[in-house]
C-alpha cells in the first residue's frame, strides 16, 4: 500500500476504487498515509469520494450483467417473487445505495441494486452522498487523533 501513498491523490483514487469493488482492500489506510504526509483535505476528499463512487457504480453494472434465469435455476425462487421485489426496488428501495458504503455488505448491496434493476439515478446520487459522508467522518476522525499526537 505503499506505493498508492507515494502517488498522493491517484493512490487514493486507486485505494478507494478497489475498495469499492468486490476486491478486499481498505482505502483508508491509503488515505490517511497520504493526508498525514501533508496532502491537501479536499483533494483527497474528491479523489476518495469519486473513486469510491466509480467502484461501487462498477458494482452495480455487474449486478445489471445478471438475469432472474439464474434465479429460478440455482437458488430456486419463483420468477413472480424475483419481479415482486424488483418493482418494490425501482419504486422505493433505489435509496438502498446510501448504504454501499457499508463493509462487508455494501459491495453486496450495489450488485444486487444493479441485478433488481434499481432506478440508476437515486442509485447514483445516494450513493455517492453515503460515500461521501463515510470519506468526510473518517478524515474529520484522522485529523481530531492527529490534533491530539
Amino acid at each position: 500500500m505503499e506505493f498508492l501513498i507515494d502517488y498522493g491523490y491517484i493512490g487514493v483514487f486507486i485505494a478507494a476504487f478497489l475498495a469499492a469493488t468486490v476486491l478486499p482492500f481498505s482505502s483508508e489506510v491509503v488515505l490517511t498515509g497520504v493526508l498525514l504526509a501533508g496532502s491537501s483535505y479536499w483533494p483527497c476528499m474528491i479523489a476518495a469520494t469519486l473513486g469510491n463512487f466509480l467502484g461501487g457504480m462498477s458494482c452495480y453494472w455487474l449486478g445489471m450483467l445478471g438475469k432472474i434465469e439464474w434465479i429460478e435455476k440455482y437458488l430456486k425462487l419463483d420468477a413472480q417473487k424475483v419481479y415482486k421485489v424488483q418493482n418494490w426496488i425501482k419504486d422505493k428501495g433505489s435509496w438502498m445505495g446510501f448504504f454501499v458504503f457499508l463493509p462487508g455488505i455494501g459491495d453486496f448491496i450495489a450488485v444486487a441494486l444493479g441485478f433488481l434493476r434499481a432506478n440508476i439515478w437515486i442509485v447514483a446520487i445516494s450513493m455517492f452522498l453515503g460515500k461521501a459522508i463515510r470519506y468526510w467522518i473518517w478524515m474529520e476522525f484522522v485529523f481530531k487523533v492527529q490534533s491530539l499526537i
